[in-house]
Parts: C-alpha cells; structure tokens; sequence
C-alpha cells in the first residue's frame, strides 16, 4: 500500500456518501420532472381541454377552435324551416311620400296628369325624433258647502311631485341588466338618447324599486324548478365588493333561478332553495358537493368530461394509442346513436350499436384506471381519479341513454351563467353585495320571461308599472 493513500474502510465510506448523494440527486430530479410535467399540464390548459372560459385563453397562443362533438352535416347559417328575421315590406306603411317625375328626359315635355304607367314601392324603416314626454297631474282639491275638502286622486304609481315613468325605467334597468352597461354608461346613453339628465344614482334607485317590486315571482321560481323532473345547475365566481363571490344557477327550459353567496358550496345551494327539496335529476358538473343532495338522481355533464379528456391525450404521446381519446370517441359514439334515434329517444336506439359503443367505453376506461394505478406524480394521480369516477359514476355520465329528458351535456346551466361572465367582462365588477343579489334577481326576471317568449321591455315594463309578468300556473 502506497503511504497516505486511504484504506479501503475509508473508500468504501467514501462510495457510501456518493451513493446517498447521487440518490437524493435522483429523487431531487424526479421532483423537480414531475412538477416541471404538472405546470407544462398547467400551462397547456386552455377552454379547450378544460373549464376554464375562452376569456382566459392566452392572445398570443390561442387554441385552434375545435370542437369537442362531431359535425352533424349541416352547412353553416340557418337551416331549413327556420323562420329567419328578414326585413319585409309591411302592407299599411304609416306614411305613404309619392314621388312624381317632372318632365320627360326623352323630350323635355311636362309629365303633370298624364298616365301613371307604373309605381315602385321602397319602404324606410326608421325611428322618429324621441324626447321625453312630460305628463303633469294637476290634483284639484274642492271644498264642499260643509267645509271638508277633498282632493282628486293621483294615478297609480304616481306618487312625488317629480318622477320617471314606468317606461323609461323599464330603459334604464334593461340598458344596466338586460344589456350589462354600467351605471354611468346607462345614466349617459339615457341623457344622450332622450335629453334627459340621469344620474347613476337615479338608476340605482330604479333598479332597486324593480328588484323589490318582483314579488312572489322568486318564490315561484324557486318552486317550479324544485318540482321539476330535470333541473340544471351551475355556479361561477363573480366579483362583488373587492371579493369573489359566488353566483350559483338553477334552472329548467321554462323558468331561471341565479341566486348570488359568499360561499360556493351546500351552504349557497341550501340558501338558494332548489337542491334541498329536489327529487328529479339533477344535472350539473362532477363537483362534490352537488353529490350531498341524495334525494336527487345525478346526471354528470358529458362536455365537462370531454375537456377532461382532451387534457389527457394533449398529454399523450403523438400517434400513440390513448385510452381517454377511446373514451371520448365511444361517449361522442352514443350521443350520436341517441341522435340518430327515430323520434329522438332513448327508447328507440339501436340496441347493438349502443352496445358495442357501450363495450367500447367501459373497455378503455379500466385500462385508463390500471396504467394510471400507480399514480407517481400529480398528473397520473388524476387522470387516475378521472378513469376511476368514469367507471363508478358510468350511470349517471350514461343517463342521456335511457332517459329522454336528460341532455348530454349541461349547456343548460352555463348558458344561465354566461351572462353573468358577460356582465362581469362588460362593465367590471358589482360594488354592493345586495346590488349584486338585485342584479341576479332581476336576471332570473328576465331569463324566465324569454323563456316564455316574453319581451325583455315589455317584461321590465310591466314591472315598472307594479304588476310584474308571472309565469301561468304550470
């Protein structure tokens, strides 16, 4: 042995330490591999393959469109049978200008009385010079020969000596609710429009008054779509007062509830009024809480898990085979069976065509579920969750199967609460709490009224006027 050179005890310590080090190098690198995998997963969730809103899709590297379904065949536009909304000359025009020829170009003649030969009609369509119109209610007051005195009595509603009228309030609260101006942007288009001064004051006011002049209409809302068969539901943030909120939606194709809490879960539901006494089917998203209401049978919304499973095969290999794409494949498969159905139902499907599309998927979700079974990172622990809540909730993803009422999707929903995303984009958010709570009242005012067919203006109108449209008893 050379002199100084270290022993083998002292080498093998040595090699030791360097296979400690190099161990937790190597479990270091895993790390920092799988969270690099999850905020590349993070980064690359778009509208497309996630709940997020096309909002928030970056303008430097925004998605090509593509859409979760296949194409029905149709082309683009409106489609045969639908009534279109061309402009079509009316038959009793208000006013009728004739316009005659002087002379003739050929000779120079005079034309005056001689024989009409022909007349072309081209109609304008056009709104005449609008100006508030000022009313002034003069209340005599008598005195009888037995000195009482009694004075005449003011029309209803009309109860100051200076006050808006019924149908520009129905403006103003449809301009700031209908149309999700602010209340500045409502308070100038009003004085712009009809030479008015309208303070933004003002129009908080009259939007107050037709929140509390609603009546029992929230009421009956609220019991209609708790006694309905099928009923969607939804929620999104909102911001209200400087903090996010909670806008929750119940509905049905005939009446809206939009209700808004401080919280997002069952204590929002329980105030809203719909969930606890449910008995139909409930469709919504795969959100927890939805679940606690087990009165309701569960619809699980297939558009929600199409973006879920887009997520996965973005992740995937390209050209490789992937078992979320099988999934997604074999769902679009059945809703397209259930499509093709004569008369549209579930009863009447092709009862071989559903199985082997049925096979299909449950034959990719339990290969998703063994690969996925490990579940190392982050990523794989989801997609793991997501195969396994395929496979145990395949009744309530498969309703729109077997019962006609029930959608494939949960559309529905998110349409209710679109417009309040609309809003919020639009003119900012709420400032007050309870300005919040008038704006989702009047909302639900209104969605309910479209419903039904019912114009927006003539709906706020009536409103104004203190006899609120109500929905005929079901």
């Amino acid at each position: 042995m050379v002199s100084g050179a270290p022993g083998i005890g002292e080498l093998l310590e040595r090699l030791a330490a360097l296979e400690t080090q190099l161990a937790q190098a190597n479990a270091v690198i895993a790390e920092l591999r799988a969270e690099n995998a999850e905020l590349r997963a993070r980064l690359g969730m778009d509208s497309r393959n996630s709940s997020k809103p096309p909002s928030t899709d970056s303008p430097f590297d925004k998605p090509i469109p593509r859409s979760l379904r296949r194409g029905g065949g149709r082309k683009p536009g409106g489609q045969p049978g639908h009534p279109g909304s061309t402009l079509l000359q009316v038959a009793d025009p208000d006013e009728v200008v004739v316009h005659e020829p002087r002379s003739c170009p050929g000779c120079g003649r005079c034309l005056a009385g001689r024989p009409v030969s022909g007349v072309t009609r081209r109609q304008e369509f056009d709104i005449p010079p609008v100006r508030v119109r000022v009313t002034e209610h003069r209340l005599v007051e008598r005195e009888c020969a037995c000195g009482v005195r009694t004075r005449g009595d003011a029309p209803a509603g009309v109860t100051g000596p200076v006050q808006y009228g019924p149908r520009i309030a129905a403006i103003m609260v449809y301009l700031y609710v209908g149309q999700f101006l602010s209340k500045k942007r409502t308070a100038q288009a009003l004085a712009e429009l009809f030479g008015t001064p309208v303070s933004e004051g003002t129009v908080a006011a009259v939007t107050e008054r037709a929140a509390q002049g609603l009546g029992g209409f929230l009421e009956l809302v609220r019991a209609r779509i708790a006694g309905a068969d099928v009923a969607h539901f939804d929620e999104t943030g909102l911001r209200v007062d400087k903090k996010l909120r909670w806008v929750h939606s119940a509905s049905t194709d005939k009446y809206s509830l939009i209700t808004v809490h401080d919280k997002r879960g069952t204590a929002a539901m329980d105030d809203a009024g719909v969930l606890p006494s449910f008995t139909g089917v409930a469709v919504h998203d795969a959100w927890a809480p939805y679940d606690t209401y087990t009165g309701a049978t569960h619809s699980l919304c297939n558009a929600h898990a199409l973006r879920e499973m887009q997520a996965v095969t973005d992740l995937s290999a390209q050209g490789d085979w992937c078992w979320a794409t099988e999934v997604a494949d074999a769902l679009r498969a059945m809703k397209d069976i259930v499509d093709a159905a004569p008369g549209n139902g579930p009863a009447e499907v092709d009862p071989d065509a559903m199985a082997g599309a049925l096979q299909r998927y449950r034959s990719a979700v339990r290969i998703g579920a063994a690969d996925t079974a490990a579940r190392t990172d982050k990523i794989q622990a989801k997609h793991h969750a997501l195969a396994k809540r395929l496979i145990n909730r395949e009744t309530d993803y498969l309703r729109f199967t077997t019962n006609p009422a029930v959608s494939f999707d949960n559309n529905a929903a998110e349409r209710e609460i679109r417009m309040i995303k609309v809003r919020q984009k639009v003119s900012g958010c709420l400032r007050t709490f309870t300005g919040a709570e008038q704006f989702c009242a009047i909302r639900s005012y209104l969605a309910t009224a479209a419903k039904h067919e019912i114009n927006f203006f003539h709906a706020l109108t009536k409103l104004a006027e203190g006899q609120p449209w109500l929905p005929k008893t079901a």
